[in-house]
């Protein structure tokens, strides 16, 4: 049997997802969650310089949105045709959007353009990005596409956390029901419950 290794901080964030997809198909992997003081080291060892990083059998892959896609087309999450490939990937791509913006935000270090960049966002941007994927999810009966258990859903959940801390919107579960109940239909599966129930825990 191929051996698998997940290699990213120790959060969750953009490594959540594709352990969460590993748990739910039953495959073990090596849980390698790097701490500060040893990325400097094992950077240069990674295919970009960044993580998360899955390696089989010694073969690294990277590149987070790739690996859950792979990982969704192995065990059954992905779609039946390249149509509805193309559905759940724009669907990820427009929430990847939203979790850029907000992560620009989250990475600024002057406080006032920070806080300038935080107000605009809140006035201007989110609402309507929110919304629309709040209709999409509700749209799919529960799901991010395909009205059905997809890839999408386990990338979402597990970034679900993050995103909600970088957005800094502190009723975003109360304002969007559907992004919450999302996130607790996968993490309820029973294989991803247990793989939850025993990881390291982590705020995001």
């Amino acid at each position: 049997m191929p051996t698998h290794k997940v290699y990213y901080f120790q959060l969750k964030a953009l490594g959540e997802g594709i352990r969460l997809l590993l748990a739910y198909a039953d495959q073990e992997f090596e849980d390698c969650r790097v701490g500060k003081e040893e990325w400097p080291e094992l950077k240069s060892s990674m295919p970009f310089g960044q993580m998360p990083v899955l390696e089989i059998d010694g073969k690294q892959y990277a590149q987070s949105t790739a690996i859950a896609r792979y990982l969704g087309r192995k065990y059954g999450l992905a779609g039946k045709d390249i149509e509805e490939d193309f559905e759940i990937d724009q669907i990820i791509e427009f929430y990847n959007d939203i979790r850029i913006k907000a992560s620009a935000i989250f990475h600024e270090t002057d406080e006032n353009v920070k806080a300038r960049m935080q107000e605009n966002n809140e006035k201007n941007v989110y609402p309507f990005l929110l919304q629309k994927l709040d209709d999409i999810i509700t749209k799919n009966d529960g799901h991010m596409a395909l009205g059905k258990l997809t890839w999408a859903d386990f990338v979402f959940a597990g970034m679900y956390d993050c995103f909600k801390f970088i957005l800094q919107i502190s009723d975003l579960d109360e304002k969007y029901p559907s992004f919450k109940k999302l996130q607790e239909k996968v993490l309820a599966i029973p294989k991803v419950k247990a793989f939850c129930d025993n990881a390291p825990k982590s705020d995001f």
